[in-house]
C-alpha cells in the first residue's frame, strides 16, 4: 500500500497512449499519377477521413541493444524488427474493404538519416516510405504521414531547453518529407510530431512545465512554416496535425496548444478512454462498459469539443483503441458509445493496430491479421460495430460540433461575491485556492457561479459553515474569459436534500490562475447539459473521537482482488488529501492505515473518500483510531466531484519474487503457444520496460538464445520458430 500527502491530488485517466512499434523494409519505387481533387476546406477534408486504422509496430519500429538504447542507425530491415510482416498492398486493401476511409502511417526517422549532413533521409527508406503511402492513395483512401518514435531527437528529459536542437531536426526532416510528396493532394495529411514529452522524467506523462509546452508549440509553427515554404499549392492547402504535450486527451494540457493562423491546421489528440476500461491491466475486470465509465469517455470527448470544436479549430483522434481482455460485449458497447459521440462532433478517429490479439494486458490492439488478412475474432464485432455507426444515418456528422450555445447576464449584473484580484498556483504551498467566500445556498439557488480569469480555467468547491463537505464543480460553459457553474449543479454534487447547509465558496486552480471577479448571476439561458457523473463515494470521520491517535485505520470491503484507492480528505487552511490505495485481498477486504499526525488538533471531522474501486460495490465499513472503539459510518455514502479523474495508482516498488520455472520456452505472454505475438512482446517489453514489462512467468520463459538476460536475439529466435525456420523444441538455445 503506498501512502502520500498532497494537495489537491489530480489523477488523471486519461488517456496514457499505447506504445507504438513497427518496422521497415525497402521497395522498388512507385511511380503514380495524382489525381488533384476539388479543393477542400479543413473541415471537409476531416469529414471525409471519417475513420481511419493505424499502420502500427511496422514504420515506427527502430532496434535497440541489449542496454534498450535506440541504435544509430539501422536499414530496411526495420519494418520487421518488431514482428510484423511487410506491409502489401493486399493488407491496405483489405483495410479499405473492411469501410475505413484513412490509414495513418507512423514513422520513425531517427535511425534512417545522416546526422552529419543536415539529417539527410536516407533514400531507400524515404522510397519506401512513399511506396506505402502510394498503396493507400490507390485505395483512394486518405494518409497521415507523420514524425513517430523520434527519441533522441523529440522526447527527451531536457525538452524544455533543447528548442534550437530539436526544431533544427523536426524542421530539416519536413522539409525533405514536403518535397517529396509535394505532387500529392489533399488526401495526404502531415502530422508534426506523434507524442512530444519529457521522456524519463517525473511527467512525462503529466503536468509539463511551460518551457516544455512553449517548445512544442514553437516546433509545431516552424515545422508549419517548412511546409508551407515548398511554394506549390498542394503543401499550401494540405492538412496538417499538430500535437499538444503527449497529445493528451487532458483539457489543461490540450489548452497549453498554441494553434497557428492557419485555416489548414487541425490538432492531433489521442484518447484511449476510458484509460481504466481501455487500457488498465491493473484493472481485474473489463467485462462491463459501464455507466461510469460511459459518463467518463462523454466528458472527455467534451472537453476536446469545448477546446477546440467551439473555437471552429479542427480536431483528428489520430489513436484510440480498447485492448482485447477478452470482453468482446463491453469492448461493442465502448465502440458504439465512442464512435456515435465523435461522429455527432465531426472528429475522426483513427483505430490503433498493434497486430498483438490478445492476452498483452493493456496492449492487446490486433484488429486484422497480416499474416493471413483475416479479422481477429471477437475485435472485428468491434470494428463491425464502429462501421456500422458510421454508416448510421441517423447520425448527423459534424451536427453537434460546437456545445450547445448559452446566454449568460452581465458578469456585473449580479451579486459580486469578490472582485479582488486573486493570484492563484498550484505549485505553491496553501497557493491553489481563494480565501473562503461566503455564499449560501440561498444566495446560489437559480443562478449560476461566474469567475472572471486569465490562465488555466478553475473549478469551484463549496463547504459548509463548519468549513467540511469540500464539494468541487467543473464550469459548463466558458466564454471570453468568463467560466460559468451552474447551481442545479452544485446541489446535484452536494446532495439536493442538503443544500441548505452550503456557506461557502472556493476558487480553486490545477496549475496558474488570476481570478479577477467572482460573481452569482442568473441561470446561463440555453441547453446546459447535465454534469459529468461522479462516482466518488465520501464517508464523514468524526475527529472529535481522535485523541492522541496519529494513525487512521478503516476497511474497504469488496470484491477479491479489486484495485483500490481515494484519500482522507480535511479541511485546513486549505483542502488536503492524504491519498491511499491497495488491493482487497482474498477474503474480501482491505485494511488501510494512514498517518494523520501532520492533520492539525483543530480539525474536527474528516473524509474517507474512495476515488476508484474495480468492484463498484466497494464500501468503506468500518474506521477507528488506533486501538479506539471501532466506530460504524454515521452517514449513507455519497457521491460528489473528487478533486481528481480517479485513476489507480502504481504500486512505488515491485514486489521481490523467486525466480520461476519455465513453463514453455518461448511464450512470453503465457498464452500456451510459441508466436510472433511472443517475440513482439519481448521486444515492446526491451523498447519500454516501465510499460511494456513481462510477467515474472512471461520473463522465464522468453530468455531462449543461450545468454541469460532478455535481449532482441530472444526475439529473433522466436521470429525463425514462426517461419518454421527453427522447431520450439530447440529452445532453449544453448550458448
Amino acid at each position: 500500500m503506498v501512502i502520500k500527502k498532497t494537495r489537491i491530488t489530480r489523477f488523471v485517466s486519461s488517456a496514457v497512449a499505447a506504445a507504438c512499434l513497427a518496422t521497415g523494409l525497402n521497395f522498388a519505387p512507385f511511380t503514380m499519377e495524382i489525381e488533384a481533387a476539388d479543393q477542400l476546406t479543413a473541415f471537409e477534408i476531416t469529414e471525409a477521413m471519417q475513420i481511419g486504422w493505424n499502420l502500427g509496430n511496422t514504420l515506427d519500429a527502430y532496434m535497440s541493444n541489449a542496454n534498450q538504447e535506440p541504435l544509430d542507425s539501422y536499414g530496411l530491415e526495420a519494418e520487421t524488427c518488431w514482428g510484423n510482416p511487410k506491409t502489401t498492398p493486399e493488407l491496405i486493401a483489405a483495410v479499405k474493404a473492411k469501410g475505413f476511409n484513412t490509414i495513418r502511417v507512423p514513422v520513425t526517422w531517427f535511425q534512417h538519416v545522416d546526422k552529419s549532413n543536415g539529417y539527410k533521409i536516407d533514400e531507400a527508406w524515404l522510397a519506401r516510405v512513399k511506396e506505402i503511402v502510394d498503396y493507400c492513395y490507390e485505395q483512394d483512401m486518405y494518409v497521415i504521414l507523420n514524425l513517430h518514435h523520434e527519441e533522441p531527437y523529440v522526447n527527451r528529459s531536457t525538452l524544455g531547453a533543447d528548442y534550437e536542437e530539436l526544431t533544427g531536426y523536426v524542421s530539416s526532416l519536413w522539409k525533405q518529407i514536403a518535397e517529396t510528396f509535394k505532387d500529392y493532394d489533399q488526401r495526404l495529411v502531415f502530422e508534426t510530431m506523434n507524442e512530444p514529452r519529457a521522456k524519463g522524467t517525473d511527467h512525462e506523462w503529466w503536468g509539463p512545465t511551460k518551457e516544455e509546452t512553449d517548445t512544442i508549440n514553437k516546433i509545431n509553427a516552424d515545422a508549419l512554416e517548412v511546409i508551407r515554404g515548398t511554394g506549390d499549392d498542394n503543401n499550401d492547402t494540405r492538412l496538417v496535425m499538430m500535437p499538444g504535450y503527449c497529445a493528451s486527451s487532458d483539457t489543461s494540457m490540450m489548452s497549453k496548444i498554441v494553434v497557428p493562423d492557419d485555416e489548414y491546421v487541425a490538432v492531433s489528440v489521442h484518447a484511449y478512454s476510458p484509460y481504466n476500461f481501455t487500457m488498465n491491466a491493473e484493472v481485474k475486470d473489463h467485462s462491463t462498459f459501464t455507466t461510469a465509465y460511459a459518463t467518463e469517455l462523454t466528458s472527455i470527448l467534451d472537453g476536446i469539443r469545448k477546446t477546440f470544436g467551439d473555437k471552429d479549430i479542427p480536431v483528428v483522434l489520430g489513436e484510440f483503441s480498447a485492448s482485447n481482455f477478452g470482453n468482446t460485449e463491453a469492448r461493442v458497447e465502448w465502440a458504439k458509445a465512442y464512435i456515435s459521440q465523435t461522429k455527432e462532433m465531426g472528429i475522426p478517429c483513427v483505430l490503433w493496430d498493434n497486430n498483438v490479439e490478445k492476452n498483452n494486458g493493456g496492449e492487446a490492439h490486433g484488429y486484422i491479421n497480416r499474416s493471413n488478412l483475416t479479422w481477429y475474432e471477437g475485435s472485428e464485432t468491434v470494428v463491425d460495430t464502429m462501421m456500422d455507426v458510421i454508416k448510421d444515418d441517423s447520425i448527423v456528422w459534424g451536427s453537434g460540433r460546437k456545445s450547445p450555445t448559452i446566454e449568460h447576464d452581465d458578469i456585473d449584473s449580479g451579486f459580486i461575491v469578490s472582485d479582488d484580484t486573486h493570484e492563484l498556483d498550484a505549485s505553491v504551498k496553501d497557493g491553489n485556492c481563494t480565501p473562503g467566500l461566503n455564499a449560501t445556498w440561498k444566495e446560489l439557488e437559480g443562478g449560476d457561479v461566474a469567475v472572471q480569469y486569465t490562465g488555466d480555467q478553475p473549478v469551484i468547491a463549496v463547504v459548509n459553515s463548519d468549513w467540511d463537505n469540500w464539494t468541487e464543480i467543473k464550469s459548463y460553459d466558458d466564454k471570453d474569459g468568463i467560466a460559468y457553474y451552474s447551481a442545479k449543479h452544485i446541489a446535484a454534487a452536494w446532495g439536493e436534500d442538503k443544500v441548505d447547509e452550503i456557506a461557502h465558496l472556493f476558487v480553486r486552480t490545477n496549475s496558474t490562475t488570476t481570478v479577477t471577479k467572482i460573481a452569482i448571476i442568473g441561470e446561463g439561458k440555453g441547453e446546459i447539459e447535465a454534469p459529468p457523473e461522479d462516482t466518488t463515494k465520501k464517508y464523514e470521520v468524526d475527529f472529535a473521537n481522535r485523541g492522541d491517535s496519529n494513525t487512521l485505520t478503516f476497511t474497504i470491503e469488496g470484491k477479491a482482488g479489486s484495485t483500490t484507492n481515494g484519500c482522507v480528505g480535511y479541511m485546513g487552511d486549505e483542502w488536503t488529501n492524504i491519498e491511499w490505495d491497495g488491493k482487497i485481498g482474498a477474503d474480501g477486504k482491505l485494511n488501510v492505515e494512514v498517518d494523520i499526525s501532520t492533520i492539525p488538533a483543530s480539525v474536527k471531522s474528516a473524509q474517507i473518500q474512495i476515488w476508484w474501486c474495480d468492484d463498484e460495490n466497494g464500501e468503506m465499513t468500518v474506521y477507528n483510531f488506533k486501538s479506539a472503539e471501532v466506530v460504524e459510518p454515521t452517514t449513507e455514502p455519497t457521491t460528489a466531484p473528487t478533486t481528481a479523474e480517479p485513476q489507480p495508482t502504481e504500486p512505488t516498488t515491485a514486489p521481490t519474487e523467486p525466480a520461476v520455472p519455465v513453463k514453455t520456452y518461448g511464450d512470453a505472454n503465457n498464452d500456451g503457444t510459441v508466436t510472433i505475438a511472443d517475440a513482439t512482446a519481448i521486444l515492446q517489453s526491451i523498447g519500454n520496460a516501465d510499460k511494456y514489462a513481462l510477467s515474472e512467468q512471461g520473463a522465464a520463459n522468453a530468455d531462449v538464445n543461450g545468454e541469460t538476460g532478455l535481449t532482441v536475439d530472444d526475439a529473433i529466435v522466436i521470429m525463425k520458430v514462426d517461419a518454421k525456420l527453427l522447431e520450439a523444441s530447440a529452445l532453449p538455445l544453448k550458448a
